[in-house]
Parts: C-alpha cells; structure tokens; sequence
C-alpha cells in the first residue's frame, strides 16, 4: 500500500470543540462526560439508558444561511449533516485549501455514520412526511451533502459498519487515493446520541456503564457509555502533498478491513479476526508488529470485549519485543461515539505522533489484572510518554458490533526542514496581504477577531507565511478583508482595528460594505522621462523576487544592445546585496538616474522599470483592460501590449537613448499651470518654444532653448500664471529632437497588432490600426504628448475602475488627479518614490482584491515563505439553533421567532393583504410582491424580513429544484388570476424575488388584457 498523508483534521467531541480542544482534553487528562442535556430526552424517563454520557456542546447550532440553506430544510436535516458541514469547511481549511477551490474537483467524501435514529424519528408520523424530511433522514446523505454543498465530484458514499465504520471510511478513502480516482478525500465520521434506544439496548444486553464512562482496560470497567463526535481528515497520497509543500500530521502508511463470520454470536468480538485484521494492516504497511511502538485500541471498556482484544494485541504485539507495547483507548475520555469511534481514535494518533507525546488512558491507574497486560507484552498508559526522535509507528482498531474489523497504521510525518538564506534572516519581515473573507458583514467582523485572538497567542515573528497561508485558506467568500503586514505584532494591531471599525454601536445594523459586486477594470499608466531618481525602485527589487526576475531579464535584453548593466549602474548596491558583493557600486552613484542624468543610462533604466513593474504585476493576476504611456513610457506599454517583443523594445530604448545622448546641450523644458490657448500669445513670441506636452486642461509643458524659456516665464510670471522649470537637460518633444527622430526612422521595428487597447499619447486617441512601427516611433520623439486627451478616449471607452502608474514615483496619477480626468477610478501606484518597498506592491494588491481581484497570491512571496502555516478556523454563525432532535411537528425549528403576520387564505383579497401587511421591505402595497414573499416565506421557513426584494432564490434563499416547485404551487394558490405557469416558464424570472414578482405581474396584465 502507498503512503497517504494526512494534512487536515476537524473534529468537535465531548468537552472538546475543535482540534486545539481535542489534543488539550488529551493531554490534560480530562473528561468530556456530563448529564444527558434536557433537549435530547428527560433521564428519570429512561432510567435504563442512564443519565449522562459525551454529548457535544451547542449540537443543534447550524450556520444555514452560510450553507445557503433554508430554515425549512435545516431542520429537517439530519443532525449528522448538519455537524459534518462546518467541519468539513474547517478540515480543508485546516489542510492549507479553500474550500471554494475544490469546486468541479474530483475530491472523495467517505464518513461513517451508525444507524438511523432521525429516520426512525421523523418519518414514522406519515402524515407529516415531506421531501425535505426524505432526503434530510438519509443515511447515504452524510456524504452526499458535503459533495452537493461543496461541488465535489468523486466519490461519495456513507458508510455503516457499526462502531468501526468512520475507521472504515478512511480506509476506504486511502484505497480510492490509491487507485486514483480521487486525488484529495475527506474521511471521518460522526454520531450525535439523539434518543435513548441504543442506550437501553446496551442496558438489556448488560453492556451499558452504570455511571456512563468507558473505562478502557480497568479494573472499574463495567460497560460503555454512549457518545455525540464528529472528525474529518483529509488525506492526500504522500507524494502529492510533499510536493505542494503541505503540512503532514501523520503518514497512515496501510490499513485493513475483515469480517468475524459466523463466530460465537452476532454481536460478540472475534480474537482471531482481531489478530488477522492487524497482520494484514502490518502486512500492507510494510512494517512488523514489533516495530509499533503503540496501539489505539478500540477498549470500550466492556469485560468481553478487552479481554478478547487484549488477548489478539498480545499474540500479534507482545512476543519478542525488547518493550512492551503502549495501548490506550480514547474512550476513557470521550465515551464510545459509535460511528465516530475510529476517527476519534485515528485522529488523536494522528496528534500524538504529530505533538511527539502519546497521551495517558484514562482509568489506568487500576488496570484490569485479568487481562494480563504484561504478560502479553503490552503496557497501558497511566501517563504521558513523549516520542524519541526518528519515524515512529502506531496503530489504530476499531472493531463493528456486527463483526466488521478495521485496523490502520500511522507513522510520523517525514522531517522536511527549510532552509533559510543567511540574507532573509538578517533581513526584517517580509510584507505580505492578510485576507479573511466571510459570508456576512457581521461574520467578517466575527472572524476578524478570531484570527487577531489567535494570532496574539503566538511568538512575535514574520508575517509573510501567516499571510501566504491566509491567501491559500481565507479568500473565495463574498466579503473580503486585506491587511498588509511584516510582523505579527502589526498583523495583530490591524485586525483589531479592523474589528473596532466594523462593530456597531449598540442598537445600530452592521455596517454593509466588504463586498465586491464585480471585478476591478484596470488601466496601466506608464511614467516618462522626469520620474527618475538614484536607485529607484532599490527596495523593490531587494523584496520582490518576481520584481527582480523580470527586472534582471530587462537588463540582460538591454545590456545586449547597452554594452553594460543598467541594473549594476542604477541599483548599484541593492543589486549587488542580492548576489552577495559590492560590485558597481561606485557606478550606482554616477549613473543612477538622478533628473539630470546622463540618458544613455536613464532612459533604459526606466524602460527596464516600467516594464518589471508590468510584468509582476501581470504575474501577480493583474490583467490591464487598456494601456497608455506617456513618451518614453510608451515603449514599456507597447511590450505589455504585444505590439513589441522585450528584445525589440529594449534596442529601440537603447537606440533612442544613445541618439538623446549625442544631442548638443542648451535646451530644456518648463511646466506652466495654463492651458494651450493661454499660451498662444507668449508662444507666437517665441518661435523656437513648442508645447511639448498637453497634460491637462491647465497643465501644459513647455520646450525649447533655456533663453527662450526663462523670457516666457518671467511674461507669464507676470500676468499671474505659475511656471516650474523641470531638470531636463534637452528640449524634448521639439525639432530640437530632429536628430533622434531620423535616427530612428531610419531603423525597421518588427511589430504585432496590440493584443490590448493602447491609448496612444501621440494622437492622443485610443490606437485603431495604425502600427506602432518606426515612423511611430519617430514621430514620437519630436511631436507633443497628448496625454489628456489619451486619458480622456481611454477612460471614455474602457471606464476603468483602477489606474495603476507603472513608474518608480507617482507622477501620471497626480497629473490625472489635478486634472480632473479620473472618471471615478482610484488611483494605485506599487512604487510610489525612494521609499517604497515591497510594501507597496503588497498594498497594490491588497486594494485590487478588496475591489474583487482573484491575485496569483504565490508571486507576492519568496521560495522560502511558501510554506503552510496553521491558522484559526473559519467561525461559523450561532445565532441559528435547530433542536437536535424533532418536535411533535416537523415545522422549521429555528429559535429566533419571526414576527406575527396575518393569516392569508388563496380566498382573500390582495386589497386586504396588502393593507394588513404594510411592509415596504417585502412589497409594501405591491400585492403580486407580498404573495411572493409569502409563498417564499412560507416554503422556506425564513423570519419574513429575510425575503426582500433583492434576495436570491439559490445564492441567498437557498432554494432548490424542489422547493422552486412548491413556490410554483403556492404562488398559484394565492395569486389565482395567474392561472397556471410552468417551471420552465419561470425560469428565467428566478433571479431574485422581485424579478418573479414583475414576472407574475406580467402574466396578470397579459391574461387580463
């Protein structure tokens, strides 16, 4: 048998809510054992069938609305499914996977579940039988309702083979891994006690504890005690998950499954079945008895079955073996859970081999002396024993009332230590996105706060992983939280102001908002010529690793054509920290793009920039809809495009800069806060000053000789208008260019039509097909950048939602802004200026997200960040209670009362509807809307102001195939004058309850026409 990993555990049991609870419980030595709660049955009723035993706490809360599923439905459930949803939820978020993720997968669900109490329950008053009750009463449903809800498509079953079925299920799970037909399973079990019937079964038959306590191999046993559990693990095959880098709580390295037979009675245990299940699972494992160094046993601690149990553990265990072998049975502390019986006991060997320490059994202290456990060559826990170092093998039995055995075998997960570069660890914290998302505001809110409790609890240290992990766990729901962070302690102080920020006053709603109706339209802006500054971009490319690859192949496709580094000159010293010396590091400082550098190096330094940025960006899930750039930035767009490839690009920068180098000096250029019109005059005087670029409506810039300029400026100057010259050592955008303009007319340029929108700064429209060959480029260099009319065409056609500045400092975005050309669009810029850092780009994401972006998280983090970190579990609603066993009436149980409304018979007038039930939420005096929410209110058992007119049948109400029948049916019945309507013909109306409501109307109009 292969080796299975498993790397996600979810459990809730007896005094123990969750899988930190459970091993606490463990370890500390305790009980979860209490009196039998008043809402499953009345103790002094059933004498026989005891008065306590495990029962879970808050059994009958079921978050409904987050399952999307009605209240009506809800509390036809089985409690069995209504447990095994949320944990099946925390056990793949647990395992490093949203759960959303796994959508279309062909993941396997397989639980074991005993019996059929809820049937037995509900659907023997026939009078009361419903649709929901059938399918909610279904044992076969345990599964199948994880797979529907979470659109898993492999396989599916429930499994019932009395107390060892949930250890079956993951045998079961292992062998499907195994043949391939799933690559991911979930397996477990659950059992909820919800009527006294077993209990006095056990009684009659003189197995039932007199106090409701197993106690496993003492010499106080007498019987079992019955208990509520519910454990998921998921499991992968070994390899896949080492792969991925998945955290491994234990490998089950084989596991086997047998019958008794016909034996000495149905119900009564099998030694030599016993011992033949686990030479087989040892068999599989590929190990030998003598290499286990402990036994979770099944010990229900009834006097027939530990004897026959410890008689088969010792003639397979105990000879020869240099140490006896450890046993132990988690029931001692649980109570028999019945179906969950084998997950309780796989999942704490899973944690004690995971934690290095095999937990004590309770009521070992006085061991049964009639089993002979020395003799045997067992021993039974009466304390802690911690693990040595190396691979350590366990087992695992659980064993069916009718005779169905199972045994598995864990071993420790294998060592994978990670390696750290000297440099990261000298380094701060690397900055990543923190994402929580939620169904609700309210849940947001709720799971805010658990994450920054859970947090606060652990070592002060790096945030990245944390963030990384969160990234992989808590996104795909519909409202979303980001939080960039470096640290823990900053981690921690955001969520909780993100929590003060989202809790209300008291007697106030929640605050809406979180959630994003669509996703961002991004536009990138690429920065020219005048952005430059030393070593821009330095912290960047020390942070980023997807910066620096594509920073570095710009460079190797400059340098082809540069003779020489860009990187080496411009980053200097941040370029050589990555590679571990001093090299260029004088260069850095002499040709770092200061604005009066020397343009054979700056001008392919941002190019480089420009296009780095881009690229990471894009990597990062950050698709543009259109792009501009503004002179020297349009290259960079161009290549983001697909009009040119990075080599082509990266000669033609190269070429271009070489030729402005070449230029003789004495030109420059001046910004004036006016408009073109304004200017004429003062530029009619002086003939050699052109405009150079048209930014804004009043932002214009100036170009041409120095004396030429500083005339204008003192004229303008005086009539009031401000004027700024800029650090440019020539005149560009002006005939002064001539020279450069020829030079690269004179070359051909190999481009492809733009597989983007351009907003081309030349002609200052969006590009048709006009190619952006070397006569564009030339007339580029020497003719006037119209960016606010590009800006303008490209928010006109594309209506971005976001503008992101691809440059080393803000400039586009502040021109924009001034100019009033936003059309409504934030503005983001992942590297605003000498201080950014990797920071930033994390912030730039982190918006996009907020605003609906899906990122490529894995990009935003180094190798060594890229590992699994445990977080706090999703925090499910409580306000839903569903009692967790049926009232007379099967009606929705839901605790919270709606409010009275009036009885409405298909009999009375919509007058009189409509004037008993004023309620403008759900239809006012609108009598088709409030027969809507009626009839939906009716089917689906939801508190009346639930139903508004914007909710959605299937994404919010929860609604099915069936019950869109049962709202036919009674929409008909209260609305008369619609005659008869068909499914099919609704269809399309079942957007939400308002679009059915104007549909019925319509009907209404058209037969009373």
């Amino acid at each position: 048998m292969g080796d299975i990993a498993v790397v996600g555990i979810d459990c809730a049991f007896p005094g123990a809510a969750g899988v930190q609870a459970y091993w606490d419980l463990l370890v500390g030595g305790r009980s979860g054992i209490g009196p039998v709660p008043g809402r499953r049955w009345e103790a002094r009723d059933f004498p026989a069938a005891g008065d306590s035993g495990g029962f879970i706490d808050d059994a009958d809360v079921f978050d409904s609305d987050f399952f999307s599923i009605t209240p009506r439905e809800a509390a036809a459930m089985d409690p069995h499914q209504r447990l095994l949803l949320p944990c099946a939820w925390r056990a793949l978020e647990d395992a490093g996977r949203a759960p959303g993720d796994l959508a279309g997968s062909g993941t396997g669900v397989f639980v074991g579940v005993m019996g059929g109490e809820w049937g037995r329950l509900t659907m023997s008053d026939l009078d009361r039988v419903t649709p929901l009750l059938g399918s909610g009463s279904s044992a076969g449903m345990a599964a199948n309702r994880i797979s529907y809800h979470f659109d898993l498509t492999g396989p599916s079953l429930a499994v019932d083979t009395a107390c060892s079925s949930s250890l079956v299920a993951v045998h079961l799970a292992a062998n499907s891994l195994l043949a391939g037909e799933c690559d991911t399973a979930l397996a477990g079990g659950v059992n909820v006690v919800l009527s006294p019937s077993l209990g006095l079964v056990y009684g009659q038959l003189g197995l039932a504890a007199a106090d409701g306590r197993c106690k496993p191999f003492g010499a106080e046993a007498d019987g079992i005690g019955r208990s509520d559990g519910v454990g998921l693990v998921v499991l992968r095959r070994l390899a896949d998950a080492v792969a991925d880098g998945d955290r491994v709580y234990a490998v089950l390295r084989g596991s086997a499954v047998n019958q008794d037979g016909r034996s000495n009675g149905m119900i009564a245990p099998n030694r030599w079945s016993q011992e033949r299940v686990l030479n087989a699972a040892y068999r599989r494992a590929r190990v030998s008895p003598a290499e286990v160094a402990f036994v979770e046993a099944h010990g229900t601690g009834t006097v027939l079955g530990d004897a026959i149990e410890c008689a088969a553990l010792g003639s397979v265990h105990g000879v020869p073996r240099e140490a006896p072998c450890a046993i132990g049975s988690v029931k001692g502390n649980l109570g028999h859970t019945e179906g969950a019986a084998g997950i309780a006991g796989f999942i704490k060997t899973a944690l004690a081999l995971h934690h290095r320490i095999v937990p004590a059994s309770l009521f070992a202290e006085r061991e049964n002396s009639r089993l002979r456990l020395g003799e045997r060559g067992l021993r039974l826990l009466k304390s802690p024993v911690r693990l040595p170092r190396g691979e350590t093998v366990a087992g695992v039995s659980s064993f069916g009332m009718g005779g169905t055995n199972a045994h598995a075998v864990l071993a420790s997960a294998p060592r994978t230590p990670r390696a750290v570069p000297a440099r990261d660890r000298a380094e701060s914290g690397a900055a990543g996105v923190f994402t929580v998302s939620a169904d609700t505001p309210e849940a947001l809110r709720r799971n805010l706060a658990a994450q920054a409790d859970a947090l606060a609890a652990r070592p002060g240290g790096g945030a990245a992983a944390l963030c990384r992990s969160s990234n992989r766990v808590k996104t795909g729901l519909p409202h979303r939280f980001a939080l960039t962070a470096r640290d823990t302690g900053e981690l921690v102080a955001g969520l909780r102001r993100a929590v003060e920020l989202r809790t209300p006053a008291p007697g106030e709603p929640h605050p809406a908002g979180d959630r994003p109706w669509g996703r961002p339209v991004v536009a990138f802006l690429f920065t020219g010529q005048g952005s430059e500054y030393p070593a821009m971009t330095a912290g960047l490319y020390r942070e980023s690793p997807a910066y620096r690859r594509h920073f570095d192949a710009a460079d190797a496709a400059l340098a082809a054509h540069l003779g020489r580094s860009v990187r080496e000159a411009v980053l200097g010293e941040a370029a050589a920290a990555q590679e571990g010396g001093a090299e260029g590091r004088a260069e850095a400082r002499a040709g770092s793009g200061g604005e009066g550098g020397r343009p054979e190096l700056v001008q392919p330094a941002l190019f480089a920039v420009g296009y780095a940025l881009a690229r990471t960006l894009i990597d990062l899930g950050v698709t543009p809809a259109a792009v501009l750039g503004h002179s020297l930035g349009e290259y960079a767009a161009a290549v983001t495009a697909g009009v040119l490839t990075l080599d082509e690009a990266a000669g033609l920068v190269v070429r271009r800069a070489k030729l402005t180098a070449a230029l003789p000096s004495g030109g420059g250029m001046t910004t004036v806060a006016a408009g073109a019109d304004e200017l004429a005059v003062a530029l009619a005087a002086e003939p050699e000053v052109v405009v150079a670029a048209l930014n804004g409506p009043a932002d214009t810039v100036l170009s041409g000789p120095l004396d030429a300029l500083a005339r204008i400026g003192e004229e303008l100057a005086g009539l009031g208008i401000r004027t700024r010259p800029l650090a440019s050592p020539y005149a560009f955008h002006s005939a002064q260019l001539a020279p450069v303009a020829a030079g690269l007319r004179a070359a051909p340029v190999h481009c492809a039509p733009a597989a983007l929108p351009v907003a081309s700064t030349r002609y200052g429209r969006m590009l048709r097909d006009e190619p952006m060959d070397a006569g564009y480029w030339a007339g580029q260099t020497e003719e006037p950048v119209l960016f606010d009319a590009a800006l303008g065409a490209l928010v006109h056609d594309i209506a971005p939602t976001h503008l992101v500045e691809i440059g080393p400092r803000p400039q586009l975005t502040r021109i924009a802004a001034r100019a009033g050309s936003l059309g409504g669009a934030e503005l983001l810029h992942p590297a605003p200026g000498p201080e950014g850092t990797g920071q930033d780009l994390a912030e730039t994401v982190a918006a996009l997200y907020r605003c609906g972006l899906d990122p490529v998280w894995e990009e935003l983090y180094a190798p060594e960040h890229r590992v699994s970190e445990p977080l706090a579990p999703y925090v499910f609603s409580s306000a839903q209670r569903y009692w967790d066993r049926p009232p007379a009436s099967v009606e929705p149980m839901v605790e919270r009362r709606r409010p009275e409304r009036p009885a409405v018979s298909r009999e009375t007038p919509m007058s009189e509807v409509s004037r008993e039930t004023p309620n403008e939420e759900t239809g006012g005096d609108d009598p088709v809307l409030v027969a809507v929410v009626e009839a939906v209110t009716e089917v689906g058992g939801y508190p009346t102001e639930r139903v508004v007119r914007e909710a959605r049948f299937h994404e919010d109400l929860g609604f099915d195939s069936v019950m869109i029948m049962q709202l036919k049916n009674r929409v008909e019945a209260r609305l008369p004058r619609v005659g008869e309507v068909s499914v099919q013909q609704m269809l399309p109306a079942l957007r939400s309850v308002g679009s059915l409501a104007e549909f019925l109307d319509g009907v209404i109009m058209a037969r009373s026409a």
